[in-house]
């Protein structure tokens, strides 16, 4: 491995970053222009040292990240994706990030970073952001062990996979996908991670959220929708907040007429959605993506919702993304892979599991045209928003009781 040098730049390409900060953007782009939004980081998790010591390095790499632009190579691969439009690449040829849309500093220990103002101009800080301060971070650590440690644990978990071969033929095939650019060691371990996995098991390996590795790799970006998505809907006055996710589905049917067909569940929990997603809903998307409660129970519900509207279950997919690991990912995939379509995207016990503990950090909403959003999923630990007053007022809406 190469040694770092004293200013190596984390972010190269603006490729480099999620699938679905391109889906949401291009739809908020052709939606909702003007919307004013807020993203604050937070750390979930206690570091082993003061996430503030790299309030200096993290600037200095954002000042980087403000000076990147889309290469016309760039522009042509996304041009090359069906479901992007020719007008959002050509935004995106004049796109660059503004310095003046984020801060940085410090509190006590406490790194504070906040992104704040048009949507269309802050929504992709996320990815980076965290991309950046979790290299920085691990920049601190012993990357040789590190590389030591991950390259025995990615063999084993490659090892597990081919054991799996060996098993009952299933109805439907073990499907993995990497997502795990936010929550990286580096970006580097993030490439080894994929070029290992493409090489090895391309038979369960079917592809990766990070655009940017995609087209390197010839491999398929996989992506839809986020929270912030469903969440900035919360404060477009068109629609009354109990409406709000039917209004984002909407909102997505008509921008993609059938592409990106996953649709998130969880924004306000599992029931709340379910009782939106109605036959309508249901027919329109491909499936349904889980991200907080327990996977089985979660699973076990859309699949009931799909039989009550009598639709084919085994036509449609379920994909699992919340915190799993391989022998979790198994676990769910033995339970239900003779009854419907499934996908499983692996993060951090993807990209960080090299022996050191990852920092669970994250970047979320919290205004969207001055006021506070709310993000209500099923596990209370998840929970986000600003403003207590809002959040209870949002579970009075949907019924949701205190945890």
């Amino acid at each position: 491995m190469p040694p770092i040098q004293p200013f190596e730049p984390i972010i190269e390409s603006l490729l480099d970053t999620d699938l679905y900060k391109f889906t949401m953007w291009q739809t908020m782009l052709h939606r909702h222009p003007s919307a004013q939004a807020e993203y604050e980081f937070i750390c979930r998790s206690k570091p082993a040292y003061s996430l503030a010591e790299l309030a200096g390095e993290v600037n200095a790499q954002i000042d980087h990240l403000c000076t990147l632009r889309f290469t016309q190579g760039e522009l042509d691969y996304l041009n090359g994706r069906r479901y992007i439009k020719s007008d959002f690449t050509d935004f995106l040829s004049l796109f660059h990030f503004q310095r003046r849309f984020i801060q940085v500093t410090t509190q006590g220990d406490a790194l504070h970073i906040v992104a704040r103002g048009p949507q269309v101009h802050v929504m992709g800080f996320e990815v980076f952001v965290l991309a950046i301060v979790n290299e920085l971070y691990f920049r601190r650590f012993d990357a040789t062990a590190a590389w030591v440690t991950g390259r025995e644990r990615l063999a084993a978990k490659i090892e597990m996979l081919k054991a799996t071969e060996r098993e009952a033929e299933r109805r439907f095939p073990l499907r993995i996908t990497d997502f795990g650019v936010r929550r990286r060691f580096s970006r580097r371990w993030q490439n080894e991670v994929v070029t290992t996995l493409a090489r090895e098991v391309p038979q369960f390996f079917t592809g990766t959220s990070n655009v940017a590795l995609a087209r390197k790799h010839a491999l398929i970006p996989v992506g839809t929708m986020a929270h912030e998505y469903l969440q900035s809907y919360q404060a477009f006055g068109r629609v009354r907040l109990r409406d709000f996710q039917k209004a984002a589905l909407e909102d997505w049917v008509q921008e993609y007429r059938g592409d990106l067909g996953i649709a998130l569940t969880d924004a306000v929990g599992m029931d709340a959605f379910l009782a939106d997603f109605d036959l309508y809903f249901a027919k329109l998307f491909d499936g349904l993506r889980h991200d907080s409660g327990d996977p089985i129970a979660w699973g076990e519900k859309a699949i009931a919702h799909y039989q009550a509207l009598r639709i084919d279950v085994s036509t449609k997919r379920l994909v699992f993304s919340d915190g799993l690991d391989l022998p979790r990912t198994l676990e769910i995939y033995r339970h239900f892979a003779d009854r419907v379509q499934l996908g499983f995207g692996i993060g951090t016990n993807l990209t960080n599991d090299v022996g050191l503990t990852p920092l669970n950090i994250v970047m979320k909403l919290t205004q969207c045209n001055g006021m506070p959003t709310a993000k209500l999923p099923d596990s209370p630990g998840k929970t986000h928003c600003s403003d207590e007053t809002f959040l209870a007022y949002l579970r009075q809406v949907f019924a949701r009781a205190e945890p």
